[in-house]
């Protein structure tokens, strides 16, 4: 995952308004007790931010793949 997949996945799933608060004032205890910028900033892979912020904020198994992206393994177009 890019760092431009991570930004559309939290636009996609939380919204812009809130997908920004989300990012930038929930401390996640499982990436030592930093923000998702925080820790994106550190030099965190964007996808593990992503599963980190995911679980934080119950968001179902089904969508933690990344919005608009394929289910793992699955191919695109279909």
């Amino acid at each position: 995952m890019k760092r431009s997949e991570f930004a559309l996945a939290v636009e996609e799933e939380f919204g812009p308004g809130y997908g920004d608060v989300v990012v930038n004032d929930l401390v996640l205890v499982e990436l030592g007790n930093r923000t998702a910028r925080e820790a994106l900033a550190a030099g965190l892979a964007p996808r593990d931010v992503w599963s980190a912020l995911c679980a934080a904020t119950d968001v179902p198994e089904e969508r933690r793949h990344g919005v608009g992206r394929p289910q793992p393994g699955e191919r695109p177009g279909g």
